[in-house]
């Protein structure tokens, strides 16, 4: 099996916790909502895998009261010690090599996790795995393909570009899919789940917004990774830097595809939405 680093590993730990603290801003009402959809109630045993810095565990962890369960699994559950819960088990692993039980869990979700794994398939069935018949299966990838300047001075759209296709050369030289996001309702469909809905967020945004933000400090850690690939300049990434608090520069800094579905090994696998 293909192992790599996560792409973030090495950064320093207070950047990665403020990266991470803006990305739950950004996206945990979604999230929240697209969970509760499932039924989510008192009870569930859940599990999360790729924790960051732990909203959704400890929002599930009030949604299925002392009477559930919430194992997170994290391969750096830095942000997540000292919980005190009961109903919280913090697990440092990788999904790929985890022995986890089977049929376990009424939920299993993950966000911005599988796209920093090359055998991402083997991962997906991993965490099929752990699915209680009837259970919900709810993934969140980020689709770097979709990402296109649409307002701005033409030499700030070209350093946009640049930095986008370095962000591609740096996953694929890892031996990751940059547009992983698109490529789910098919994984989803290949493995038979049942009710799948399908929702492709775009997150056009002007500079100052939280995406642009978020992709400013994200690549000022990895920078060094992005001109390693000899497609973009220091230069580059300055400005890459300076667009992202310019409001009059509109991006689409990639897409997000979110992916539901409902796990019944007998069953034929049928798609909604």
């Amino acid at each position: 099996m293909l192992k790599t680093d996560y792409v973030f590993h090495a950064t320093e730990e207070a950047r990665e916790l403020e990266r991470l603290q803006m990305l739950e801003r950004i996206f945990d009402p979604g999230t929240q909502r697209r969970m509760l959809a499932t039924g989510l109630t008192t009870g569930w045993h859940c599990l999360e895998v790729g924790a960051g810095a732990g909203s959704i565990v400890r929002w599930l962890e009030q949604r299925v009261g002392p009477s559930g369960k919430v194992v997170a699994v994290d391969t750096n559950p830095r942000f997540l010690r000292g919980s005190g819960s009961s109903t919280i088990e913090i697990l440092q692993g990788d999904i790929c090599d985890m022995e986890l039980p089977p049929a376990a869990f009424d939920l299993v979700h993950a966000r911005y996790v599988m796209i920093h794994i090359a055998d991402y398939q083997t991962a997906f069935e991993r965490m099929l795995r752990c699915v209680k018949p009837g259970g919900w299966v709810v993934i969140e990838e980020p689709d770097f393909q979709a990402a296109r300047a649409v307002a701005g001075p033409d030499e700030a759209r070209a350093a946009f570009g640049r930095v986008s296709e370095a962000i591609e050369r740096m996953f694929r030289s890892l031996g990751m899919d940059h547009a992983l996001g698109a490529k789910l309702p098919v994984l989803f469909r290949r493995h038979h789940l049942d009710q799948v809905t399908v929702e492709h967020e775009g997150h056009l945004s002007a500079g100052g917004d939280l995406i642009p933000q978020m992709m400013k400090l994200s690549a000022e850690q990895l920078q060094a990774k992005y001109v390693a690939t000899g497609l973009v300049t220091e230069s580059d990434m300055e400005q890459y830097g300076r667009l992202a608090d310019d409001p009059d520069f509109w991006a689409i800094y990639y897409a997000t595809v979110a992916v539901t579905g409902w796990w019944q090994p007998q069953c034929g696998g049928r798609t909604q939405g």
